[in-house]
């Protein structure tokens, strides 16, 4: 499986609104053949860092993500939305395997 994590700092002001973009592409990725998960989280200590946790069946996978309307919606909406810019990973699950 293909992992991406992403560490998101959003405005203070801007919090509503990118939670709303957020779920809609969060929605909208989950209904992705080769997604298995998209989890949107929230910093207990502060609520304006979020980090998405995405799982695809490969990096293929994610890459045609990246062309979805519902990702170029998203990533348009929350560019001024960004305290910082957002920072991600990648990664590969070792465990468990088979990914379930």
């Amino acid at each position: 499986m293909y992992v991406v994590c992403v560490k998101v700092s959003v405005l203070a002001d801007h919090v509503d609104a990118f939670l709303e973009a957020t779920l809609d592409n969060a929605r909208g990725t989950r209904t992705e053949p080769g997604n298995a998960r998209f989890d949107v989280l929230r910093a207990n200590d502060d609520p304006t860092r979020f980090f998405l946790y995405e799982v695809y069946q490969t990096e293929a996978d994610f890459k045609a993500h990246q062309q979805t309307a519902h990702y170029l919606r998203w990533k348009e909406r929350v560019a001024p939305m960004m305290a910082a810019p957002r920072a991600s990973e990648k990664y590969a699950s070792v465990f468990p395997e088979p990914w379930a």
